[in-house]
């Protein structure tokens, strides 16, 4: 189960990194080259979705990857339409930091039946939305606003209640793009008052950026933009 070598991956302070990629900005015939960086990766995990996925490649994306990559391929997804019984996984987000009832409840009903009968295993996941200087996709999918980055109290309040909601994971996301990534005061002090697995994400363009997360207490961080714009991320 990919959960539980998450939370084991917590128990042994092994810090885990997701490579987020969106369909909508991946070329099927540049895949090759693509997995090649993957696979020389440090990565442990596939996050697969965006906020918009408007083409019709995520099954053939999965299955190709598949081929190629042994790491876990997870469902990240926006809505309901994007779903394949291919991946290995899905994170069934609530958009915990907005009180948009679509992005709280509705799509999580609209996908139930769907995920009911798929083999993937589901992942509910405590999705915090943090103020990052600039729109982000999320927030303008969502039409919800992120929460203030310099109040970490509320935002501590919020994870600590999606943590008793039940959610197995809490996310702390800046967004696609993001001017700031996640302030690490606030990962380090969330991290110490939940004890579930944290996702940090958004706004990590380096390295350095990731160590950084990690040092403050993020369990697992995911890079998007950085990778896609450049596959030679780490080799840097």
């Amino acid at each position: 189960m990919i959960y539980n070598q998450i939370v084991r991956a917590k128990s042994e302070n092994k810090k885990l990194l997701a490579l987020l990629l969106d369909p909508d900005k991946v070329v099927l015939e540049n895949l090759e080259g693509l997995i090649s960086k993957i696979n020389q990766s440090p990565a442990s995990h596939i996050f697969i979705g965006g906020s918009l996925v408007e083409n019709n490649i995520l099954d053939e994306l999965v299955i190709r990857l598949k081929q190629k990559i042994s790491l876990p391929i997870v469902l990240f997804p926006g809505d309901p339409s994007q779903i394949s019984k291919e991946a290995d996984a899905i994170l069934l987000l609530s958009l915990i930091s907005g009180r948009n009832p679509d992005y709280l409840i509705e799509y999580q009903v609209k996908a139930a039946p769907v995920l009911k009968q798929s083999p993937l295993e589901i992942i509910s996941t405590g999705y915090i939305l943090i103020e990052s200087g600039n729109e982000t996709a999320v927030e303008r999918v969502s039409k919800t606003r992120p929460l203030d980055r310099n109040n970490i109290d509320y935002v501590i309040q919020t994870a600590q209640a999606g943590e008793m909601l039940g959610n197995k994971l809490i996310y702390l996301e800046a967004g696609s793009g993001a001017k700031e990534s996640v302030p690490l005061e606030m990962i380090q002090k969330v991290s110490k008052n939940i004890l579930i697995p944290l996702v940090v994400g958004g706004g990590i363009v380096d390295l350095q950026g990731i160590q950084n997360a990690y040092d403050s207490g993020a369990d697992l961080v995911v890079i998007g933009t950085a990778f896609e714009n450049n596959p030679g991320f780490f080799e840097s």
